[in-house]
């Protein structure tokens, strides 16, 4: 189930993002708007976009937070192998479970050392 529903968000973002998705929901709102006219710009005309587009954006929402999810885990193991592979402090892997406290000092120790690095 979690492997289909990856596949599934991973294609439905790339979808949704396409040019082609932008030009399919900027249809849809010129033809609701032609529409406006005919059905003297009722309120179930007005009804039809606002529940059609919040109901669109509350599920794409859960999709994208997906996608971002599984990107950041990505972007944070190949960090995680190049900080192991270096000669880099081991300290820094698995960073995004540490306290904000934790990681207020870690980034004061890195501030330093960037000042004592860097030529003034």
């Amino acid at each position: 189930m979690h492997d289909t529903f990856h596949r599934f968000a991973q294609r439905t973002s790339a979808a949704v993002g396409s040019p082609w998705a932008f030009a399919a929901a900027l249809a849809a709102i010129a033809v609701w708007a032609l529409i406006g006219p005919t059905v003297g710009f009722s309120n179930t005309w007005q009804l039809v976009i606002n529940t059609g587009t919040t109901i669109v954006t509350f599920l794409i929402v859960f999709l994208i937070q997906n996608t971002q999810n599984r990107e950041s885990r990505a972007i944070q193991l190949k960090l995680d192998e190049l900080i192991l592979a270096s000669s880099a402090s081991n300290e820094a892997v698995d960073l995004e479970n540490i306290s904000d406290a934790r990681a207020a000092e870690l980034l004061d120790q890195f501030h330093q050392l960037a000042k004592r690095i860097s030529p003034s």
